[in-house]
């Protein structure tokens, strides 16, 4: 059992106005906002206030006691990248490198069920501050810890940026070296929140090798780039199968997809993890392969993307 701070949640009651805002007005009626007769311009988001106008944007902020701040993104869901994230976060602790990990999908938390941490809910601090829960040596923060494991978010987007400016500015993380952001899918509100409202030091893309996750993953790198985040590189996740009876190698996937859109975009291939089923079971079980197996060959790729990163920010483990 990892080690673990927090306490049981009782009910379903909440002490943060984002859960009270859940109860009261999280399922309105109210018809969606979205033309039927739009029909998307290629310059919409270039000539966007958002984009265009500095005055316009919120000032980037750091969190006190946080030394770098890591965006792993994939602009596409179902490619692995909250167990890239929780794996990469494990690993760099591992190596002496102080780090957390915040979860910042809002409808769809991950961090709680792969640090098997479900069931437990943050205290806070003298100053009203979240207390980050911590497993295996890794801080962490998720929404998950803030309203019932199987209750649906359903927050329209006021709801949410104020869900996610507690989760940002209302945690007191200790000393870290490394924080480390599970972002959501896609490349919209929240993204945008996130990326305006931080000084990040960097985003880490993930995607498979298959075409049609890499479009969505230089969907997400172009996004990060008109916000002026640098790009630290990218994870090829799920890009080869190597049978346990036979041993052949199998790339469902593609082969070498990412390598090459790297190669084409100019940015760093950080890794390459192979698709195996070690790597999902250890995240149902809640003990991330790092933790699971950490002389095996998948915990491996994990240490080496890790390593790659602190060469990037030039932090060293203790």
């Amino acid at each position: 059992m990892p080690e673990k701070q927090g306490k049981d949640k009782k009910g379903s009651g909440s002490k943060d106005s984002g859960k009270e805002e859940a109860g009261k007005g999280g399922t309105s009626n109210r018809g969606s906002s979205t033309g039927s007769g739009y029909k998307a311009d290629k310059s919409d988001n270039e000539g966007s206030d958002e984009f265009r106008c500095p005055s316009c944007l919120p000032e980037k902020r750091p969190l006190p006691n946080v030394s770098n701040i890591v965006a792993v993104s994939s602009a596409k869901g179902g490619v692995g990248k909250s167990t890239i994230a929780v794996n990469l976060a494990l690993a760099a602790a591992r190596q002496g490198i102080t780090t957390g990990i915040l979860d910042t999908d809002i409808y769809g938390p991950s961090i709680p069920t792969l640090l098997n941490l479900e069931g437990l809910e943050p205290e806070l601090d003298s100053s009203n501050r979240l207390v980050p829960l911590t497993a295996y040596g890794l801080k962490a923060m998720s929404m998950g810890f803030l309203v019932p494991q199987d209750s649906p978010i359903a927050w329209r987007g006021l709801m949410v940026q104020k869900a996610m400016n507690q989760l940002m500015f209302e945690v007191s993380w200790p000393k870290l070296d490394l924080l480390i952001l599970d972002m959501p899918p896609g490349t919209g509100d929240v993204q945008l929140t996130i990326t305006q409202s931080l000084q990040l030091a960097g985003a880490i893309i993930v995607s498979t090798p298959q075409d049609l996750a890499l479009r969505d993953a230089v969907r997400g790198i172009d996004l990060f780039r008109k916000v002026n985040v640098p790009i630290l590189g990218m994870v090829q996740n799920m890009s080869t199968f190597t049978c346990t009876n036979c041993g052949h190698n199998h790339d469902i996937f593609g082969l070498d997809g990412a390598r090459k859109k790297c190669q084409e975009l100019g940015i760093a291939l950080l890794g390459d993890v192979p698709l195996h089923p070690q790597i999902c079971h250890d995240a149902d079980a809640g003990k991330p392969t790092v933790v699971a197996s950490p002389g095996g060959p998948q915990a491996q790729a994990f240490t080496t993307i890790a390593t790659e990163l602190a060469a990037k920010l030039r932090v060293n483990g203790q």
